[in-house]
């Protein structure tokens, strides 16, 4: 474990994301009226964290801006990927959240 020290600090960083994706992705799906629309772009997010690459080289350059991020995906160390996931599953609790509040009658804006 290279980036986090200790058992609190990953408990700690996991409930962040997920508070994080959660908190974002409620208010993107009130103001946008829509249901998943975190959920749909979280995997975006996640490359633009994890990897260096520019947005404009994945359409100029994609068979080395995918390669790279392959690379860089495949290099990640499993405290990462618990913690990432715990920020997709905020992202898709938002959705829930949301679509559920809609059922039972309250409208948001």
């Amino acid at each position: 474990m290279t980036g986090i020290a200790s058992l609190p600090q990953l408990i700690i960083s996991m409930m962040l994301f997920l508070l994080l994706f959660f908190g974002i992705g409620f208010l993107l799906n009130m103001i946008l009226r829509s249901t998943w629309v975190m959920a749909v772009t979280y995997p975006i997010i996640v490359i633009l964290i994890i990897d260096e690459t520019g947005i404009f080289d994945y359409i100029f350059s994609p068979g080395s801006s995918f390669g790279a991020l392959g690379g860089h995906v495949a290099n990640l160390e499993p405290v990462d990927v618990l913690i990432l996931i715990f920020g997709l599953i905020g992202a898709i609790l938002a959705g829930v959240v949301i679509k559920m509040l809609r059922n039972r009658g309250y409208q948001m804006f």
